[in-house]
């Protein structure tokens, strides 16, 4: 008897969603079911997923009411979605509330109402989660880690912001080794979410993470947000979706032959008495021998911490700890620290950084890279399935970042 669960994939009309499968799982079914009309996204799925080394068998329903029709055939348990963000929470509660698990891509919330749904998704019964990948980010967990190293870290500093997270990334990008294709909707807000809505709930999330060790009970509120537009010119437009001029659907947002997309985005929040500052940036272009960059910073009373990957640093990740006091005793909490890695991360190693602090150094290959993170990801949600439960708090904390998010969303549109 097979016991691999069948994944079912809804109108996949983001890479994300075919990033799920880019390598075979144990416990996943060689056949794949999609549901979707035909069209240039169904399309774009299936080409990347055919480019995977694993053959995936892919059976496609053309259908265009694809949920009603998935909720009809039920021919597998698990549901992975990952396209318009516009109904995605009705759709996840419709799931939910169907008897399907869901693992879909973030973000669940467009408007700031669609917190109502994702409430009712989380309360219990199948389980429901996001494809999140910062927490399957091993330069990520090494700088969680750090800051949960009292040794090295110290607490939290008071000063506000003691967590800064920036984040630039490009429209026009690859993935798998080829040029990205984003559909003409990726570019209204109403359809995609604001620079509020979308890449802001990894950086969320980030904080969360950071902070619960120390402040296992915090809860993120809102302190300011705001949004701001990229100018997209019509050649790129061209270039990135495959279109030959701007919809009309975008009309409010375009002069002449420039499109003002608000995909940026800033909010200030505070985790118990911790306030974090996150900022997102979306550029058109990826710079010649470049790609996206983040700066992850931590402050603390004994150490700064900094994740960096940007041109600075020559697009490598940098994770770096910055004393404020004694240098050699930072050096001896910290080999403390490196030694309890060993098995989970051999080769790690301690450099002194040219300004004064210490630099983890993290030998190549010890992470596939982000586009890897994704089958991490679908392999703890099947974990949770398999045990029936999610691990704890993981549901609470998800609502409690929507929470906030929808405050964000609804205070930037009342402006």
């Amino acid at each position: 008897m097979d016991n691999r669960h069948r994944l079912l994939f809804l109108e996949p009309g983001h890479f994300h969603a075919a990033l799920t499968v880019r390598t075979p799982h144990p416990r996943v079914a060689d056949e794949l079911v999609v549901y979707a009309p035909d069209g240039p996204e169904r399309r774009d799925f299936l080409a990347l997923v055919g480019r995977f080394a694993h053959a995936w068998r892919v059976d496609v329903v053309d259908t265009h009411a694809p949920l009603r029709q998935l909720v009809a055939d039920r021919r597998g348990d698990v549901v992975v979605l990952a396209g318009k963000n516009a109904g995605k929470a009705r759709a996840i509660r419709s799931l939910h509330e169907a008897g399907f698990h869901v693992l879909a891509d973030k973000p669940w919330l467009v408007r700031s109402d669609d917190v109502v749904d994702i409430r009712v998704s989380l309360g219990g019964g199948p389980l429901v989660a996001e494809i999140m990948t910062g927490r399957h980010d091993v330069a990520a967990a090494m700088l969680k880690h750090l800051v949960d190293a009292r040794d090295v870290f110290g607490d939290f500093r008071p000063e506000a912001p003691a967590i800064e997270l920036t984040s630039v990334h490009h429209l026009a990008k690859l993935v798998n080794g080829a040029p990205l294709r984003r559909p003409a909707w990726y570019f209204d807000t109403r359809v995609q979410g604001s620079g509020l809505a979308d890449t802001p709930t990894h950086l969320v999330d980030r904080a969360q993470w950071l902070v619960d060790r120390r402040r296992p009970t915090a809860v993120p509120r809102l302190v300011s947000a705001r949004v701001w537009p990229t100018v997209v010119p019509l050649a790129a437009f061209r270039a990135i979706t495959g279109e030959a001029a701007f919809p009309p659907t975008l009309g409010d947002v375009v002069d002449g032959d420039t499109l003002r997309y608000s995909c940026n985005g800033e909010l200030e929040i505070t985790l118990a008495d911790v306030t974090a500052r996150l900022r997102c940036v979306w550029n058109v272009e990826t710079p010649p021998d470049g790609g996206d960059t983040s700066v992850a910073l931590a402050r603390g009373t004994s150490a700064d911490v900094r994740l960096e990957q940007s041109e600075r640093t020559g697009y490598r990740r940098q994770l770096v700890v910055m004393p404020h006091g004694d240098r050699d005793h930072c050096a001896d909490a910290l080999r403390e620290v490196l030694d309890g890695w060993r098995q989970a991360w051999p080769g790690v190693s301690l450099v002194a950084d040219a300004q004064g602090g210490w630099e983890i150094a993290i030998p190549a290959g010890l992470d596939g890279g982000h586009e890897t993170h994704f089958a991490r990801v679908l392999d703890a949600f099947l974990t949770a399935v398999d045990a029936g439960q999610l691990p704890h708090g993981v549901a609470e904390r998800t609502l409690a970042k929507y929470e906030v998010l929808a405050a964000a969303v609804g205070a930037t549109l009342r402006e």
